[in-house]
């Protein structure tokens, strides 16, 4: 087996983020279901952007956001994903590699713009997604460099990517190099409108070997199994997969394997602003100590922990150092 280069090595839509601060009858006027990630075409795009009050925009990306969290802990991390050459993904590029992320994956010479997502956040935090996948969706499987996904100890996939074809053939092309180097890959959920879409091909995913590892919310995971009865999709999570790890909110998480269960819980915070992130740091923190050999309970209390520093404030990317907060907390580890 070749040696480990990458920690984690994500694959997701490289995304703009442009975050609002908004409220329900904005969401009504233009007809978007809270809490929901919904792709728009460009013109859309302009017309939510134009709307907009004062924004903030940052880089984002779910695998991007997760990536980034695995790096602020201390771990080697790469990413790949595809943008435009143009402004926005000259940005996207120096964000990425600035938080000391890998990222090699060549920028796009022509086509559509750097892909946008532009996220409504309500008084209560809830987020309501609206991405034009742009560039995102030129993702192709000759961006995925064999060398580069061998050398990585876990692939993290986004269920996002389960949207433009291209990039869905690049997730299967990495999933099997992967494997053939002895690596694991995981996979989160996303989004549960992204699950009713793609139910099916999920579970022929998990079923099938091709993800060992897969993350989802209480909704995600209801809407995977058509159930309302937690217990019962946990059942059949156990049966599908070798390592599932299910968000609760302030009720923490679930991480269970086929024979065995272990609950973590979750961080205080002093008051919940915007939970973009919130799943895509919680993975950061999970994956981080599944990387470090951690107990389940450790990788859940790690992802709590980053979790928690990103849903305190607008934005879904990290805005203090996780590894030097996990110390803070006690929540201390060996990094090589």
């Amino acid at each position: 087996m070749a040696d480990v280069k990458y920690d984690v090595l994500g694959i997701g839509n490289a995304l703009f983020d442009v975050l609002v601060k908004t409220d329900e009858a904005f969401l009504g006027k233009h007809g978007m279901t809270k809490g929901s990630m919904s792709l728009i075409d460009e013109a859309r795009a302009a017309a939510i952007y134009k709307d907009m009050g004062p924004a903030t925009e940052v880089s984002g990306g779910s695998a991007a956001n997760t990536i980034v969290g695995i790096g602020s802990l201390g771990a080697r991390a790469a990413y790949v994903g595809k943008v435009k050459d143009d402004q926005i993904g000259k940005l996207y590029v120096h964000d990425i590699r600035a938080a000391g992320v890998a990222f090699n994956t060549p920028a796009a010479k022509d086509g559509p713009a750097t892909g946008c997502s532009y996220i409504l956040v309500a008084d209560d935090g809830e987020r309501t997604m609206n991405t034009y996948l742009g560039a995102a969706q030129d993702l192709s499987p000759a961006d995925i460099d064999p060398a580069e996904i061998a050398a990585a100890g876990i692939v993290y996939l986004e269920g996002y990517l389960w949207d433009p074809k291209n990039a869905k053939d690049a997730f299967v092309k990495a999933a099997k190099i992967a494997h053939d180097a002895k690596r694991k890959v995981a996979l989160t959920l996303s989004d549960s409108f992204c699950v009713d879409r793609y139910r099916d091909e999920f579970l022929g995913l998990m079923r099938n070997g091709t993800v060992d590892i897969v993350f989802a919310n209480e909704s995600e995971l209801h809407s995977l199994y058509q159930t309302s009865d937690f217990d019962t999709a946990l059942k059949q999570l156990r049966n599908d997969v070798n390592l599932g790890v299910v968000t609760r909110s302030e009720k923490g998480c679930v991480v269970v394997t086929p024979t065995d269960a272990v609950a973590a819980p979750a961080s205080p915070i002093a008051k919940l602003v915007d939970t973009t992130g919130a799943g895509d740091l919680f993975a950061a923190g999970f994956l981080f100590g599944l990387a470090r050999n951690l107990p389940h309970k450790q990788c859940g209390e790690l992802g709590a922990l980053a979790a928690a520093e990103v849903i305190q404030h607008i934005g879904a990317r990290p805005q203090v150092s996780l590894k030097e907060l996990a110390g803070q907390r006690g929540l201390t580890f060996k990094v090589e």
